[in-house]
Formats: C-alpha cells, structure tokens, sequence
C-alpha cells in the first residue's frame, strides 16, 4: 500500500485590508473620520468643501480604503480607469493645505481609535495617506 502524498498549498500573504480587520474595520475608521468631520469645529473648512449628505462619501471612501489596502476590488471596479488624485483636483473648491491637514488629523484620529492596537500597521497607514492628501493639494 502506497502512502498518498499531499502538497501543501503556500499560504496566501495577509493583506494590509487582512490585517486591518476586513470592511468592518475599514466602515468603522470611515464613520469615525465622517463623524468627526461633522462634530468637531477644528473639521469645518473640511466640512464646508463637501455636500450636506455625507452618505456617499462614506461609502465611496470605505470601498476605496478597502480596495487599497488589498481587499475587494469593487470601488476600481465600478469606476475604470478612476483616479483618486484626478477626481479631488475637479473638486468646486480646491484643497488647501488647510483642508488637507484637517483630513489628515481626523483620519489619523479615526485610524488612531480603530487601529491603536497595531502600532506599525496605524503608522504606515497614517504615512501613506498623508503623503497622498500633499498631492492632492491645489490651491
């Protein structure tokens, strides 16, 4: 009697969407950042650039958030060819770099709260989307 050999299938790497806790995580660092914009007056600037409906923003944002950091594909999906930097450059009112601080402080305070538990992975986040918030600076 032979013995069957099996092959063992290499692991799939974690993805940062993985490690960040899936879309549960993703909706609930996007809800606290559209929260925050909304309560806290130091946002207002912020605030004033975008409609009195946040609902969209906060679905589009979560989709692109988790699409980017190695989840679901759906926000590229459904827009080919999209690209963040592009679309906020056609924006009414152009970002500052007042705006621009004011959305990465409240992000960093969304990520601070949902990700404070994973150091490295809150401060990469962080990072990246500091760096991408400057590019998208216009005015």
């Amino acid at each position: 009697m032979t013995e069957a050999t099996t092959q063992e299938t290499p692991a799939k790497p974690m993805t940062p969407y993985d490690r960040i806790g899936g879309a549960p995580v993703i909706s609930a660092i996007v809800n606290d950042f559209y929260d925050r914009m909304e309560q806290d007056p130091a946002f207002k600037e912020l605030r004033d650039m975008h409609a009195p409906d946040l609902s969209p923003m906060r679905e589009s944002l979560a989709g692109y958030l988790a699409a980017w950091s190695g989840g679901p594909r759906d926000w590229f999906e459904q827009r080919p060819g999209a690209c963040i930097m592009s679309a906020h450059r056609k924006l009414a009112t152009p970002i500052t770099k007042l705006t621009a601080d004011q959305w990465v402080t409240a992000m960093h305070q969304a990520i601070d709260t949902h990700l404070g538990h994973d150091v490295p992975l809150a401060t990469s986040m962080k990072d990246a989307l500091r760096q991408m918030s400057i590019g998208m600076i216009s005015a």
